[in-house]
């Protein structure tokens, strides 16, 4: 709900539901996603380098964020 309001330019909302959580001891959830290849379902979590195959996940990445931006993506953040 903070980054909704910080997107919006919401500053002291976005403050105030920060304030909020940290007054009540409570956590972000970290970010997750999940791929399924070869009938095998990958998850990640932020901030999680455990996976056997890291190094080449995150080179593909790198490949596949070259090409979009080579085809001319520009990321709004």
């Amino acid at each position: 709900l903070s980054n909704i309001y910080a997107a919006a330019g919401k500053w002291d909302d976005a403050a105030k539901v920060r304030k909020m959580i940290g007054d009540k001891g409570l956590k972000r959830q970290a970010g997750c996603s999940s791929i399924e290849v070869n009938n095998r379902v990958h998850g990640f979590v932020v901030g999680d380098d455990l996976h056997p195959q890291r190094e080449e996940i995150y080179a593909e990445l790198q490949r596949l964020c070259r090409l979009v931006e080579d085809a001319g993506y520009m990321p709004d953040t």
